[in-house]
C-alpha cells in the first residue's frame, strides 16, 4: 500500500472518529460545570449561613439560663412596638411612611408580640403559644403589670442606672438597656409558663415589613373585609397576598375587631403561618437571590441569642413550614383594670398546667428555678379589678379554609 492511500484512510479514520471526541469532552464539560456549580451552590448556602449568623444582631441574654432536658427546643419570638433601629435611631422617613405607624417617638419598647415555639426533637408538629400583652402577671424585680411591659421597665432602669454612673454614650445606654430588657422579657414570660426558653429571637416593626418584602409578599385569608383608619388596614374578604405596608397593618389592627387584642394575637398567628407557607412554596432556601433577600432582612432588624446554630435552624425551618405548626392563644379569666388600664385577668396555675399538657413533663424546668407566680416565694404585686363574668378558652389552631392558610377575622 503506498504512503498516499494510508494517509488518506488515516485523515478519513480521524475525521469520521472526531465527532465521538467532542461529544464525549461536551459531556465531560458538564459533568465537570455540574459538580463546579454543585460545589458553588453548597459554597454559597455556606457563605450565606455564615453571613446571616455573623450579620445579625447578638444577644448573650440567655447565658446562665435554664435549658430544655430533652432534644425539644423552645424559642421565644418577640415583636417589639418600637419604631427604632437596634441602635435606637429613628428610621427613615420613608419607612417610617410605609409603616403607617405614627413617628418614632411613639410605642416605645412593649413587647406587644409574645410566641412560644415549640420544635420536638423527634421531628413531630411544631407548637406555637400565643400570649396575650395585656396579660396581668408577676415581673421579676417589677412587682405585677402587663407581661408586655416586661422588656421596656428592665430597659429604662438600667438606661438610669448606667446615666447615674456617669454613662452618657447614646448607643451604650441602648444596648446595655435593650440587653436588660430582653432578659427581663424572657425571664417572665418563662416564670409564666413554666418552661425554659432555649433560644429567642427579636423583631421590632419595621421587621414585618421588611421581611413580608423579602419573601415577595405573604399570603393571608380574612373572613370579611375590613377598613381600619388607625393601622392602614383595608382589605376585602378571602384570600390574599400583601405587601410590606399591608402585612404591618394586617397585624397591627385591632380597632374594629370583635376581640380586639385577641383577634390581633390570631391575625400575628395567620401572619407566621402565611410566611412559612411561603418559605416553601416559593423556594426560597434553594433560591440565591431570594435566600440573599432574605438575609438581608434579618440582618436589618432581628435579633438573637448567641448560642443559637441559625444555620441549622434554617435547614430545620424548611420542615416547619407548609401549616406544620399548631397554634394556640393562651387562655385568659376575663378583664381587668389596673391604674387605670385594661388588662387580661389570667389564672397562673391554669397556664402552667396546660403548656405541661400540651408540652409534655420532659420540658419542664428544674425544681431549683426561680419562684413563679402562685407559687411559694412569689412577690405578690398590685391587685386587678375583678374580672368580667366570661372566661374565654384557649383559641387553639384555625381552620384552615384560605388555600391551606388561616383565615381569620
Amino acid at each position: 500500500m503506498s504512503a498516499h492511500r494510508r494517509t488518506s484512510r488515516t485523515r478519513k479514520t480521524s475525521t469520521r472518529r472526531r465527532p465521538v471526541s467532542r461529544r464525549r469532552r461536551l459531556v465531560r464539560t458538564l459533568l465537570v460545570g455540574g459538580c463546579a456549580l454543585t460545589v458553588m451552590a453548597g459554597g454559597g448556602a455556606w457563605y450565606l449561613y455564615r453571613d446571616l449568623a455573623a450579620g445579625i444582631g447578638s444577644s448573650r441574654a440567655l447565658e446562665g439560663a435554664e435549658k430544655s432536658r430533652s432534644g425539644d427546643t423552645n424559642i421565644l419570638l418577640m415583636g417589639l412596638d418600637s419604631r427604632r433601629d437596634q441602635n435606637g435611631e429613628e428610621l427613615p422617613e420613608d419607612v417610617l411612611d410605609a409603616l403607617h405607624a405614627g413617628s418614632s417617638d411613639i410605642g416605645g419598647y412593649n413587647a406587644n408580640t409574645l410566641i412560644l415555639l415549640h420544635v420536638p426533637g423527634d421531628g413531630s408538629q411544631a407548637q406555637g403559644f400565643s400570649v396575650p400583652r395585656d396579660d396581668f402577671v408577676d415581673i421579676p424585680g417589677h412587682g405585677k403589670d402587663k407581661i408586655k411591659k416586661a422588656y421596656g421597665l428592665a430597659k429604662a432602669k438600667e438606661q438610669a442606672r448606667l446615666s447615674g454612673q456617669g454613662v452618657t454614650d447614646r448607643r451604650q445606654l441602648e444596648q446595655a438597656g435593650r440587653e436588660a430588657g430582653r432578659k427581663a422579657q424572657i425571664e417572665t414570660v418563662r416564670a409564666f409558663l413554666g418552661v425554659p426558653v432555649d433560644h429567642f429571637a427579636e423583631l421590632n416593626l419595621a421587621g414585618f415589613y421588611h421581611l413580608a418584602d423579602a419573601l415577595g409578599g405573604v399570603p393571608v385569608c380574612l373572613n370579611k373585609a375590613v377598613k381600619d383608619r388607625y393601622s392602614g388596614a383595608d382589605f376585602p374578604a378571602g384570600p390574599q397576598t400583601l405587601d410590606g405596608r399591608q402585612s404591618l397593618a394586617f397585624v397591627r389592627q385591632r380597632h374594629g375587631l370583635d376581640g380586639g387584642d385577641l383577634d390581633r394575637t390570631k391575625r400575628q398567628q395567620a401572619f407566621l403561618a402565611g410566611a412559612t407557607k411561603k418559605l416553601n412554596s416559593a423556594g426560597t432556601f434553594t433560591d440565591p437571590a431570594k435566600l440573599i433577600k432574605l438575609v438581608e432582612a434579618a440582618k436589618k432588624d432581628l435579633v438573637t441569642d448567641a448560642g443559637w446554630d441559625l444555620s441549622a435552624f434554617v435547614k430545620q425551618a424548611k420542615n416547619l413550614s407548609g401549616g406544620r405548626v399548631r397554634f394556640t392563644t393562651l387562655p385568659i379569666e376575663g378583664f381587668g383594670r389596673n391604674h387605670g388600664e385594661d388588662i387580661n385577668v389570667v389564672d397562673d396555675m391554669k397556664i402552667k398546667r396546660l403548656i405541661a399538657d400540651q408540652i409534655g413533663p420532659k420540658a419542664a424546668i428544674s425544681p431549683n428555678a426561680p419562684a413563679t407566680p402562685g407559687a411559694p416565694g412569689a412577690t405578690a404585686g398590685p391587685t386587678a379589678s375583678a374580672p368580667s363574668s366570661s372566661s374565654p378558652a384557649p383559641s387553639s389552631s384555625i381552620p384552615k379554609d384560605g388555600g391551606g392558610i388561616p383565615c381569620v377575622d
